[in-house]
């Protein structure tokens, strides 16, 4: 199947709303938080109030801080990432009561294209387990193209079938919209990259592979 075409005028569109989508619930919570405290008297309801802010504010802000460097320039043209910053926000954001974040990646400077690669698939990771679970990130950097491993494990894990036309930027109809511009996005960088995706699914387990494309084709040349 032919490589779908997306303007970037579309695809800025459909990046910022994504974006927004991500950030306008914990905006409103903090509105309406905010309201409670100016209408309300009763010293218990403005504690309610006052912790909603608080709690909505933190996610706000895990939320920006992750999209500014999964989606954003961070940085110059060719600048790299520090690692430890990419796990920071990382786990900022995906990290709770029910899922666990296990880090396997040298903190090093890393290409911010490849930066932005592991987070995107961190996030197409998080949503393939809406009950929780473990998300491994895996980096080999021996070789001078890291290799990219994420990996999310939990009960009744599932990759929504359109995702992996989506990464191959192949979506289903020749059409993407801005729930599904992430996972196109991240098949964009990981070409930019030159990486090839692929991807491994069962009942309790996703994958997902980045590895360099002249790897890939040996091995499909040697399969």
């Amino acid at each position: 199947m032919t490589e779908f075409a997306l303007g970037p005028l579309d695809l800025a569109a459909l990046l910022c709303s994504r974006v927004c989508h991500d950030v306008i619930s914990p905006v409103g919570a903090i509105v309406n938080g905010l309201e409670m405290l100016d209408e309300e008297k009763d010293p218990e309801m403005r504690g309610f109030a006052l912790d909603l802010v608080k709690k909505s504010a933190h996610t706000a802000s895990a939320r920006l801080q992750f999209c500014r460097l999964a989606f954003g320039a961070a940085g110059s043209a060719g600048a790299a990432i520090d690692t430890g910053d990419a796990e920071k926000v990382t786990r900022g954001l995906l990290e709770d009561d029910r899922t666990k974040l296990a880090w396997n990646v040298p903190r090093v400077l890393m290409a911010k294209d490849k930066v932005k690669l592991i987070l995107n698939l961190c996030l197409i990771a998080a949503a393939a387990i809406p009950r929780g679970g473990v998300i491994a990130v895996n980096v080999d950097t021996s070789e001078p193209t890291p290799r990219i491993d994420v990996e999310a494990t939990g009960i009744n894990a599932r990759l929504a079938s359109h995702v992996p036309h989506l990464l191959a930027g192949t979506p289903e109809n020749n059409q993407v919209d801005a729930h599904g511009i992430q996972a196109f996005y991240a098949g964009l960088i990981a070409r930019a990259a030159e990486l090839t995706l692929t991807v491994e699914a069962t009942t309790e387990k996703v994958r997902i592979e980045a590895c360099p494309a002249s790897t890939a084709a040996l091995a499909n040349a040697t399969a």
